[in-house]
């Protein structure tokens, strides 16, 4: 994610009925139709999606006389400060987005409706990758529709790569290699940073586990912090040397999920951790140039962070509420050519269509369907992506540990100190963050 995340879409109308809310067994809206409330509509800052996302609902409605859609756009999609609180509240919508962090939570605490009698309303459902699928199954019962999944790899600048003398062709495949690039790259100035990262704002902890990961190491094991490691000493410390022996991180620490995007969109950073849609956010949101950006895989490659999202129905939907809400899910997630699979649409509308940035079909007939026609509409060079493609198959993804949030915001302190103390010793910041996240893990 985008916290990457994983970041997307949703909104609060709430001045919504129990009905549109999913909260009564009613199956009659207005008119005898059944009536149902989806998440995640663009904004209205975002008109040309806006207007795609209407235009999609019109042609359900269409499709399905006996249902009524009502949209909610709150921004960003999934909100952590408010979800928990809507779900309580009762004023989730019918079709409601979850990210990957949250499945487990909403599932063991029963807030999305069992629904493995009734996947057969999405059509595709079958050609969703198992282990994707898997992670919205406990004890043999589905309870959400998976509708995006990614890993992490190693975005750059080829642009600047050239500029530095570096192959843009033949990217880092270990994290000496990146050291070394990045060296090379911040030898042309003082404005050019040869490797972004992150020290706060969980931003920092989440790059961590992305990099503990990838040298093979863990973040949590039997329920105890495992991240005081050999594995996780090698990530605070080339860090350390990259920032303070080679001055090729930059002096700024940055925060926000969006600041190094930003500062990749600047055109002066060479190299940071990401999964493909970062390439769609630095060029569709900050502008950067469609054909200076690559993606390879994660430096080591031992294993990627990965992420995603589904899409749930609110348990106190009725029969007809959960196959209207399902079909929606298969009309506009999961069906090529429709939704947000209508390439041609959005690269009309000018977005960056071409980036691999969603593998949850894998190699199925509808993941292959869905890589020709992304390929055939592209608006971005997508043979920049080829290493990541050649690459992503054989990693192996890891979720993100339990309490992520919790431990992301303790490893931010130990991100943080590498980057701005000449003096921080690495040892004793594992071992505070151990006992930290320890005494989290220990309130599970």
């Amino acid at each position: 994610m985008k916290p990457r995340n994983l970041a997307i879409l949703l909104t609060t109308g709430l001045a919504l009925t129990a009905t549109a809310c999913g909260g009564d067994s009613s199956d009659d809206g207005a008119g005898g139709k059944v009536s149902i409330t989806v998440a995640c509509q663009p904004a209205k800052t975002a008109p040309k999606q806006r207007k795609a996302w209407d235009d999609d609902v019109a042609a359900f409605e269409k499709a399905h006389p006996d249902v009524k859609v009502k949209s909610t756009d709150q921004q960003p999609c999934f909100d952590p400060k408010t979800f928990a609180a809507k779900l309580a509240g009762g004023q989730m919508e019918t079709v409601f987005m979850v990210p990957v962090t949250n499945y487990a939570d909403v599932i063991s605490k029963r807030q999305a409706k069992d629904i493995t009698s009734d996947t057969k309303y999405v059509k595709n459902f079958g050609d969703i990758k198992q282990n994707v699928r898997d992670m919205v199954t406990k004890d043999g019962k589905v309870y959400g529709v998976p509708n995006v999944s990614y890993s992490v790899g190693l975005v750059y600048n080829r642009a600047v790569f050239k500029k530095a003398g570096l192959d843009p062709d033949s990217p880092p495949k270990t994290w000496d290699e990146v050291r070394t690039a990045a060296k090379k790259i911040a030898g042309l100035g003082k404005d050019y940073i040869g490797y972004g990262e992150y020290g706060g704002g969980n931003t920092g902890g989440w790059h961590f586990a992305q990099a503990i990961y990838s040298r093979g190491g863990e973040m949590v094991t039997g329920h105890k912090a495992a991240f005081n490691s050999p594995e996780g000493k090698a990530v605070l410390q080339t860090l350390h040397d990259m920032r303070w022996k080679d001055n090729s991180t930059g002096s700024k620490v940055n925060i926000g999920w969006e600041s190094l995007m930003q500062q990749m969109a600047a055109g002066k950073t060479g190299m940071m951790l990401g999964a493909p849609d970062v390439v769609t956010d630095v060029v569709q949101k900050f502008q950067g140039k469609v054909n200076d950006y690559g993606i390879t895989g994660i430096p080591d490659g031992k294993a990627s962070l990965t992420g995603g999202e589904a899409y749930m129905i609110n348990p106190k939907a009725s029969a007809a509420q959960t196959k209207a809400g399902l079909e929606w899910i298969d009309f506009q997630f999961n069906t090529p050519g429709k939704g947000r699979f209508d390439f041609a649409r959005g690269k009309a509308n000018g977005e960056a269509v071409g980036v691999p940035n969603n593998d949850y079909m894998g190699d199925s007939a509808t993941g292959k369907k869905l890589a020709e026609e992304r390929k055939a509409n592209a608006s971005l060079p997508v043979e920049f992506y080829e290493p990541y493609v050649a690459t992503s198959t054989s990693v192996e993804p890891k979720l993100e540990p339990e309490k992520a949030q919790e431990l992301y915001a303790v490893l931010d302190v130990a991100m943080s100190a590498v980057l701005t103390r000449e003096n921080a010793d690495v040892d004793q910041l594992l071992k505070d963050a151990e006992s930290k996240a320890n005494s989290i893990l220990a309130k599970s």
